[in-house]
């Protein structure tokens, strides 16, 4: 008998610049469900918190959308959503998410955005979905992997290509 592991679904887009970035995020918004934790790494620059705004502004925020770099977290009440954007790009040692009390925020009825989720390691929860923006030439590349079943969904309702073509 042949045991399959089936990797779970991956999908990748070039983002030419930042309006397809805001796009991808704004594309995300209508399958954005409470509890879900997505990550998103990628180097400084690499167009995280452009991806979180509009994300966030899709789901109906029309304030400012800044960088939690230095709060660490950022949080929006968006359509009865619980919206925690954080960033750990500072943290020095992973238990610097422990001592700053953010376990319970992970309770499954937040949505968590986490920027830098490696400066963290083994302690978050496990993400429905990691989002990967790599500099590429002018532009950018995002890869949505889905680690969850709430992820799967995520990358399934996504097209196949890149801005979709209507």
């Amino acid at each position: 008998m042949v045991n399959l592991v089936l990797a779970p679904p991956v999908k990748t887009f070039p983002l030419p610049d930042e309006n397809a970035t805001l796009a991808l995020g704004a594309a995300l918004a209508p399958l954005v469900t409470p509890g879900l934790v997505v990550t998103l790494s990628g180097e400084l620059g690499a167009g995280k918190t452009t991806f979180a705004r509009g994300l966030l502004r899709a789901l109906g925020h029309a304030g400012s959308v800044k960088s939690p770099t230095y709060a660490l977290v950022e949080v929006y009440e968006v359509l009865r959503l619980n919206f925690y954007h954080f960033d750990f790009y500072r943290f020095q040692d992973p238990r610097e998410w422990i001592e700053a009390g953010f376990r319970d925020v992970f309770n499954g009825q937040n949505v968590c955005l986490i920027e830098w989720p490696e400066r963290a390691s083994g302690l978050l929860p496990p993400a429905d979905l990691e989002i990967s923006l790599a500099v590429v030439d002018s532009g950018r590349v995002a890869t949505l992997a889905a680690k969850s079943p709430a992820g799967e969904k995520i990358v399934a309702a996504l097209p196949p290509s890149w801005p979709s073509s209507s």
